[in-house]
């Protein structure tokens, strides 16, 4: 089994790698809907839709302004998360999402860091890095 480390991950978002990437997350669900019936002695529920959301963490850099200051509030941005990096071959998930949340965080004697919150519209599709 192969494992990883996260020194090499990367997002771009519109083909711009964001600058002073700390980390990132992304998550996918389904919804469960039940469809038990009153005679059921157990629950049941069938799959519904599928979601995405994620989480990306960055040094704040006020001058990527292709990078982290395309993700403003509102906005809808193709991102693409790279967790090996951007060899060919390596795994990366590509989607479009609306920014969520900007936020940063500051306090003494620690760089400060912007992160920023998103949910994805339509698929999160894995994939090969070309």
């Amino acid at each position: 089994m192969a494992n990883h480390i996260g020194v090499d991950g990367l997002v771009t978002v519109g083909g711009v790698t964001i600058a002073e990437l700390k980390g990132f997350s992304i998550e996918e669900s389904v919804n469960a809907i039940d469809n038990s019936t009153i005679n059921d002695l157990a629950s049941s529920v069938v799959a519904g839709r599928t979601s995405w959301t994620g989480s990306i963490e960055c040094h704040w850099d006020e001058t990527d302004a292709t990078g982290q200051g395309a993700m403003t509030i509102g906005s809808t941005v193709a991102l693409i998360f790279k967790p090996e990096g951007a060899t060919t071959g390596d795994a990366i998930f590509t989607g479009s999402a609306i920014v969520n949340s900007v936020s940063k965080a500051i306090a003494d004697e620690a760089v400060i860091t912007q992160s920023f919150s998103v949910t994805g519209i339509g698929a999160l599709v894995e994939g090969t890095a070309a």
